[in-house]
């Protein structure tokens, strides 16, 4: 710690209040709860610190030294240096959310350039600045589903295929709510067909993922017809680099998109901080949470950027707001419209074929294997479920030898499988390292 002040500096100031010690300071406290003993190790330099620090930071293995074929929600993607270089500027590094639109008008832009880029990605109306991650965002479809029916329609239909802490973070939302969730028990195996017969007219929202936690990619087409007939809302979560090849939610119908924004330019970091993208129809948009952009003219004519519809948000309406989030994931909106722009849409196309081309070698390797075999049927971009010869964590714990992650251990979330690894492959892995994860699974089952 650097402390600027000198002895004599402490005896001014001092001085200056009236007392002799810094000790005077606490004399109405006490004693007894004032300076505890403390079994702190003697100082060091800052140069020592930092040996210390880095050596307990060399402990953790990260992408940088394994090979990762971890997803599950988050995933190792390459982000170009330019994303940094821009995003780090004090321009926006050091921005806050924007109370004052008149003097927040770098600000506004980008957000706006975001909504704009969000909006053109998944066919949707209107997009907001953000939330806090993609569980936040499909809890907040939740919210805004069940307001958009004033509480008529109590029932949310959640899909199994929704990723397991998105679920767990929708229930947390409606603790002590009257809203009831059904479908979450749904076999795995039965496709969104096995969802229409519970949705009805009590229904306000049905909410699927594309591609779901398991990798597969259905057609909701039919599906979303079906909860329309019903006169309920469609939510569709999506990881968004997937729609630079996949057709995006808005061509089938859905009433809102919800996504992680993480694959567009954003980091692993431990687990965050994300990005949860939030889109809708024009009509939900007075009912959607969070901020919105606009763009305008001032009294000379000129462009400008305002906050749109804010009347919706806690610091203003108190407790009648639509949500309590006031804020939003700004810096990291703001990484993925760099992001976004650098790539343009034909990269994004680019990027997510070769993700896909990547993760289906991948897949053909491994069902080659003794043992090994492709658990579901369904098309999938760049992740996918292996049914495998023995429990996915001794696997997991056998790769580690070979400078390998391997796939996420379906049995974590879903005790029924314990042999299941979802595995994800981006354009981080090559073909090289590809064919390595195959032979250590080949050596690891003697397949």
């Amino acid at each position: 710690m650097f402390l600027p002040h000198t002895d004599a500096d402490r005896e001014a100031m001092l001085h200056t209040i009236g007392v002799e010690k810094i000790e005077d300071l606490f004399k109405g406290l006490p004693e007894k709860r004032l300076f505890p003993e403390v079994n702190l190790p003697p100082g060091v330099t800052e140069i020592e610190a930092l040996e210390e620090l880095q050596h307990i930071s060399d402990a953790n293995e990260t992408t940088g030294e394994l090979i990762s074929f971890l997803g599950a929600g988050a995933y190792n993607h390459y982000t170009p240096a330019v994303v940094d270089s821009i995003l780090l500027r004090g321009e926006f590094y050091t921005a806050y959310t924007p109370y004052q639109p008149e003097i927040s008008q770098g600000t506004l832009q980008a957000i706006f350039e975001y909504q704009s880029m969000i909006v053109a990605l998944t066919g949707m109306d209107a997009s907001n600045a953000s939330h806090y991650d993609g569980a936040t965002a499909v809890a907040e479809a939740v919210n805004m589903a069940y307001h958009n029916f004033r509480g008529k329609r109590q029932k949310i239909i959640l899909s199994p295929g929704l990723h397991p802490h998105y679920r767990e973070t929708v229930h947390t939302y409606i603790v002590d709510s009257d809203i009831q969730i059904e479908g979450e028990d749904t076999p795995l195996e039965a496709g969104p067909e096995a969802l229409i017969p519970l949705i009805d007219e009590d229904t306000a929202l049905v909410v699927v993922q594309y591609p779901d936690f398991f990798g597969r990619v259905h057609d909701f087409s039919q599906f979303v017809a079906a909860a329309h007939d019903a006169k309920a809302l469609v939510a569709v979560h999506v990881n968004p680099l997937t729609l630079g090849l996949l057709k995006p939610p808005g061509d089938f119908g859905a009433d809102i998109v919800t996504g992680e924004g993480q694959t567009l330019g954003i980091p692993l970091a431990f687990g965050g901080p994300y990005l949860g993208i939030f889109a809708t129809r024009d009509k939900y948009v007075r009912k959607m949470a969070g901020r919105i952009v606009g763009e305008t003219k001032d009294t000379r004519g000129q462009r400008g950027y305002v906050l749109t519809l804010s009347t919706r948000e806690q610091h203003i309406r108190r407790e009648r707001a639509t949500s309590n989030i006031c804020t939003n994931q700004g810096l990291l909106a703001t990484a993925a419209a760099i992001y976004m722009s650098l790539l343009g849409k034909n990269g994004l196309r680019q990027l997510a074929e070769l993700n896909y081309h990547k993760a289906h070698y991948a897949a053909e390797q491994i069902a080659s294997l003794k043992g090994f075999e492709l658990a579901y049927t369904e098309p999938f971009f760049n992740e996918f479920t292996v049914r495998c010869p023995k429990p996915v964590s001794e696997l997991n714990a056998d790769l580690i030898h070979f400078d390998i992650l391997g796939g996420y251990d379906l049995g974590e979330s879903h005790p029924g499988l314990a042999d299941h690894m979802l595995i994800a492959v981006t354009e981080m892995i090559s073909r090289e390292e590809i064919d390595h994860f195959v032979e250590a699974l080949k050596e690891v089952t003697n397949a």
